[in-house]
């Protein structure tokens, strides 16, 4: 059977039906995603040799967003997060883009880049020329301290020495720009960085300080676009003002801050699943949303084709692997690898970042028409519902009281509750 993201019905299943339907679908057996089961997932024992004083594991919901085309293929999308309306979201954009094929990706090479901070240099100028005139010298010793990596391809690919004034002086800094392959890279290039931070220190003419890398990942990029039909969003209008929301987060960082936010409820909630560094990932998202002139603006754009549809793309550093780290220790992190069927990082990167375009064309689409509160508060209000105790019969009335008086509280949930149970 051929892989498929489109499962109808889901929701309706119980979570065991949900588990085999997603297994199914998704052409893998059902035993490779077990650890979705809290518990077949992370025990304490493995837990304690991840972190140190570890005193117990924190349970988050991990759903499946479904209906997702990346680059012709269809991929099921584990999502971690707390946060309601974010899988339903992600897959009703997922299902409006895949009218016109879906989403199509592409990325940059995997590099990474570690900083060699030199302090002290008396000619700055000369010290950084003397540096780039060392490049081979330095390249071969930052390899020498991973041959394992350098025999699948890997390695530094080249060095950059920039000089950056301070309040405290000018420093030289060395970057070592390193292919890391399917890592994320940080072990590595911290490792190459402690290496050579000596000699490039003597070559300059001053004293090393730091060296590890830098999160601003703008070597390591991943895009993603989409064509969103105009009917399906709700016609012309609904197009027009998506746009006019999109652009006020280009020009005003205050709306800024939060429609990147609304991306990074999709990314993170999937780099999450997948055991990487969600903090790595945000930092250089965040910092990549720095415009050259200085402005924090919106890191996706939309626009109109010449058909009159919504034209959405994000670009964004994506610094996530498939070695090494939580993601080849973690149980639940193995199987939502197994789950997407991704076999690179460049693959899970890119559909990481077309999960954030999905995410993003959601939140702005729900802004620019019925607002955000009326579906997200829906979802909201089950967990109200079941946070003052009503039962999973009791539910669904709990929530359509609280939905329909909009007054998604726990003490009109309480009191919603306790009518119901004395009619009965």
């Amino acid at each position: 059977m051929p892989r498929t993201s489109r499962i109808p019905g889901l929701r309706d299943l119980s979570v065991e039906d949900r588990r085999t339907s997603i297994a199914r679908a998704a052409g893998i057996d059902p035993g490779s995603i077990a650890a979705f089961d809290p518990a077949h997932g992370l025990r304490i024992g493995l837990a304690d040799h991840m972190i140190e004083n570890a005193a117990g594991v924190l349970g988050v919901p991990l759903g499946v967003a479904t209906n997702f085309v990346v680059n012709g293929v269809d991929v099921l999308v584990p999502m971690a997060t707390e946060e309601a309306s974010v899988v339903a979201a992600a897959s009703n954009s997922a299902k409006i883009a895949r009218l016109h094929g879906g989403f199509t990706t592409s990325s940059t090479a995997p590099v990474m880049q570690a900083q060699v901070q030199i302090v002290g240099v008396a000619d700055p100028e000369a010290g950084r020329v003397r540096l780039l005139e060392a490049r081979d010298e330095l390249i071969a010793l930052a390899n020498e301290q991973d041959p394992k990596l350098v025999e699948f391809g890997g390695g530094v690919r080249d060095i950059a020495v920039r000089l950056v004034s301070s309040r405290a002086g000018v420093y030289v800094v060395a970057h070592l720009q390193v292919d890391v392959r399917d890592a994320m890279g940080a072990n590595a290039v911290n490792t190459m960085a402690e290496a050579v931070a000596a000699r490039a220190a003597e070559i300059a003419g001053g004293t090393s300080l730091l060296r590890i890398l830098t999160n601003k990942a703008d070597l390591r990029l991943s895009r993603a676009r989409a064509v969103f039909d105009a009917d399906a969003l709700g016609g012309p209008e609904v197009v027009t003002n998506i746009i006019h929301a999109a652009a006020l987060a280009e020009a005003d960082p205050y709306r800024a801050a939060t429609h990147n936010k609304g991306i990074m409820n999709g990314i993170s909630a999937v780099v999450l699943a997948t055991g990487n560094d969600t903090r790595a990932v945000e930092a250089g998202a965040h910092s990549h949303a720095v415009s050259p002139a200085g402005l924090y603006t919106s890191l996706s754009r939309f626009e109109k084709d010449a058909d009159g549809n919504l034209a959405g793309t994000l670009e964004l550093p994506m610094p996530v692997g498939l070695v090494g780290g939580a993601t080849k220790v973690h149980p639940t992190a193995q199987a939502a690898i197994a789950l997407l069927g991704v076999r690179t990082a460049a693959e899970l990167a890119e559909v990481i970042t077309a999960v954030g375009l999905a995410q993003n064309l959601a939140a702005v689409r729900a802004l620019a028409t019925e607002g955000i509160q009326r579906g997200h508060m829906s979802l909201h209000a089950r967990n109200i519902a079941s946070t003052v105790g009503a039962t999973a019969a009791e539910v669904p009335a709990v929530v359509a009281r609280l939905v329909t008086d909009r007054k998604v509280r726990a003490d009109y949930a309480e009191q919603v509750l306790a009518e119901l149970r004395s009619r009965q």
